[in-house]
Formats: structure tokens, C-alpha cells, sequence
């Protein structure tokens, strides 16, 4: 563990850097821990509440309630597995234990004893993964894989907080994947009859479209599955072939080649485009941009680049774990869930389907006039207000725990 204090900016509150070893992974050569995040509390404060904040690549270190809550008397984690910034590996077991890390870390050394995760946006159903696994082990690597270590001995939380969260990866990719790709090798030719970009299509689109280009959508998902269970197939048995002597030059290199899977064209919800479909208060585009017509095209997007692996472990609606919905029956803890009503990446259905997954029978539902990141208005530039008060919420609900 490295230690860095310091000023966070906001007055009252001290930042302290956290760097660890996992149970499945050491520090890099170059000196980087796996797991690393920021503590925050209040100076002169050691917290006995304290949330911990991790999304599946996205760097939470300095995730925009730490100071807010900080402030408040609670302590704030912000924490990254080894897969900040690179998606494209993700493995759900090994992440599950680099969060375990961070939990830990609070109740050993800073001696928490209420410790909530927050499952902010992907965090969501990264942290009801996290809560499912440690009160009934479930989650299994994929086939040819060791289990993680430490999979089995996660310490459950004592409180769960969905804000601006979607029901999970798979949930997300399918929804915003685009429909009328033909040809998973060719990132521009468009099905005519399924181009949502199509004015003769809409905004706004016919139940009929709708309805079609939905089940467009699962097609990809389960010829890219279909790929990437091949690509699985055959590194396993290119493997076998080099440990057992039996196998050729080439095929031992086929053992030590990585299989990629581009996946083109993901910021395509028709949502995006007609904002009758799940009605909030958002404006038109998506949480990539305001053009999704421009975007969907270019280099971002979910799951844009990934490993058959990855891509079975955290996107495939067919075969990833990574849902609320696979997790929800477990997370019997207290519950607070959380909706921004002008959200352009989690939309009133997304979050009635958390609210029905989750399996704590008095969790409790709220909302928060804001975009995505916790800003007033899509668009604009950030107000303290929103998040404020977001802040203000999570902490009276938290001062209920004790």
C-alpha cells in the first residue's frame, strides 16, 4: 500500500491515495498497484460510515460525490480494479476480487463499520455483482479458466445505493447497439430496412420498427457471442494440443495468439433519437454526444473493442453474469435507489427493472432532478446543486443504517 495525503480542493476535506495488491494480480514492474483509489474524510475525521465507488473501466478515484459526502461525515473510497481504462480484458471474477480489496482496506485499516457500495451508472450492477457473490458464491470463470482466488471470501457490505445506474453491461450494449449492421466485419453498409438513422424510419419510430429493430439488435448479440465462443473454443484447444506435445508449431502459436472483436457501431438506442420512447426529461442524444448520428460512427462507444473473454464476461446479454438482474434476488440489504429524471444513458424502464430486481422489499426509491454526472441540465456546465443535493440524500438515507 502507498500512501499519498493531500488536499482535495474542497476545504474541511483530505485525500489520501490507496495502492494494493490483489489476491490474482501484483504491482507492475513499472510500479503500479492493480487496485488504487482515493480515500476521502473530513480532516481530522476517521469515519465509521463509508462508501465505496467502482465501475467496471471507468477511473472513480475522483468520482464527483466524494468531496459531497466527505463534508458530510462519510468517508468515500473511489476505487479501481485493475481494469480502469482497459475494458477490453475485463474478467467479472477477478474484478468482484480487486473490489474486495478495497473493502477490506476499510474495515481493517480505517476501521469502518457500515461500509455501502455505491453503484453509480456500470457501477450499479458491478457492485450487485460484488453483494450477490459475497452473500451466495455463484459467479464462475469461463470455461478453461481457474477460478479467482479470494472468490469464494468477500466480505459482504452493509448497504447498497443504485444512482444514475443501469441494469448491467449486457443491458446497455444491447440497447445501443446499432440493428442494422450486416455484416459484423463491416463498420459502415446499413440494412435499409433497419437504418433508425433513416428519416423515413423517424424520429419518431413506428411500434413496427421498433419492435424490428429490437430483435435486430439480440441477432448481433448472439452472432458476436457465436464468434467469440469460437475464438474460445479453438484458443482451448490449441492449448491442449501444446501442453500434451501433440500439436505443430503452428498451433502452439495459435496457443499464444489473443483473439480481438471489434464491435462496431454502439451508440444506436433509438432512444437517443425519439424521445416519446421511455419518456424523461432528457434532451435528444445520447451520453456519448448530442449527434448520435455522428458518434454511433465513430471511435467511442460500449464495448467498442474486446477479448472473446471479455466480451462473454461482461457484454454478451446471452452469457455475462454482469446484471442486476442475475443479482438482484441476493442484494436483501438495505437498498437505496436513486433515478436522474433527464439521464441520457439510464431511462425510466432501466430503472424500473433495477427496482424489480433488487430484493430488499422496503428499498427506497427516489429521484434527483439531473443528467447523468449529477448536472442540471444535459448539456450544461456543472452546478453544484444537483449533486448537493444528491449527496444530501445518500447521506440522511445512510445515517438510517446505524
Amino acid at each position: 500500500m502507498t500512501k499519498n495525503p493531500g488536499g482535495s480542493g474542497t476545504p474541511g476535506v483530505t485525500r489520501e491515495f490507496i495502492g494494493m495488491d490483489s489476491p490474482t494480480a501484483r504491482r507492475a514492474g513499472s510500479g503500479g498497484h492493480p487496485c488504487q483509489g482515493i480515500y476521502y474524510r473530513g480532516v481530522g475525521r476517521k469515519p465509521k460510515v463509508a462508501m465505496i465507488a467502482t465501475h467496471y473501466q471507468i477511473d472513480f478515484s475522483e468520482h464527483y460525490l466524494a468531496d459531497y459526502m466527505a463534508t458530510r461525515g462519510i468517508g468515500f473510497l473511489g476505487w479501481n480494479t485493475r481494469f480502469r481504462g482497459h475494458e477490453s480484458s475485463f474478467l467479472l471474477d477477478h474484478a468482484l476480487v480487486d473490489v474486495g480489496v478495497g473493502i477490506q482496506w476499510l474495515r481493517d485499516v480505517q476501521g469502518v463499520e457500515t461500509i455501502v457500495l455505491l453503484g453509480n451508472s456500470g457501477g450499479g450492477s458491478l457492485m450487485a455483482a460484488y453483494q450477490a457473490q459475497a452473500v451466495d458464491p455463484h459467479v464462475t470463470p469461463l470455461e478453461g479458466m481457474r477460478p479467482a482466488a479470494g472468490l469464494g471470501d468477500l466480505i459482504p457490505a452493509d448497504g447498497y445505493v443504485a444512482s444514475a445506474a443501469h441494469p448491467g453491461r449486457p443491458d446497455v450494449l444491447t440497447a445501443w447497439m446499432d440493428g442494422s449492421v450486416v455484416d459484423e466485419l463491416d463498420a459502415v453498409t446499413s440494412a435499409p430496412t433497419l437504418d433508425l438513422f433513416d428519416e423515413h424510419h423517424g424520429p419518431p419510430y413506428s411500434p413496427e420498427f421498433v419492435e424490428r429493430y429490437r430483435a435486430a439488435q439480440l441477432d448481433r448479440i448472439a452472432r458476436i457471442d457465436e464468434q467469440a465462443r469460437r475464438y474460445v473454443a479453438e484458443a482451448l484447444q490449441a492449448r491442449k494440443a501444446s501442453r500434451s506435445g501433440s500439436g505443430s508449431a503452428a498451433a502452439r502459436r495459435r496457443a499464444g495468439t489473443a483473439r480481438v472483436i471489434t464491435v462496431w457501431r454502439t451508440d444506436a438506442d433509438l432512444r437517443a433519437m425519439d424521445q416519446s420512447l421511455d419518456k424523461s426529461d432528457r434532451g435528444y442524444g445520447s451520453v456519448y454526444g448530442a449527434k448520435p448520428e455522428v458518434t454511433n460512427y465513430g471511435i467511442v462507444g460500449f464495448g467498442r473493442l474486446t477479448t472473446p473473454d471479455a466480451w462473454l464476461s461482461t457484454w454478451s446479454a446471452l452469457s455475462s453474469n454482469a446484471t442486476i438482474n442475475k443479482a438482484g434476488p441476493d442484494m436483501t440489504l438495505p437498498s437505496l435507489l436513486v433515478t436522474y429524471t433527464a439521464d441520457n444513458c439510464v431511462f425510466p424502464s432501466d430503472f424500473e427493472a433495477i427496482v424489480a430486481a433488487v430484493g430488499r422489499s422496503d428499498k427506497r426509491i427516489d429521484s434527483i432532478a439531473a443528467d447523468h454526472y449529477g448536472n442540471p441540465h444535459y448539456g450544461n456546465p456543472v452546478d453544484g446543486g444537483a449533486r448537493d443535493g444528491a449527496a444530501a440524500l445518500l447521506d440522511a438515507w445512510m445515517r438510517e443504517l446505524n
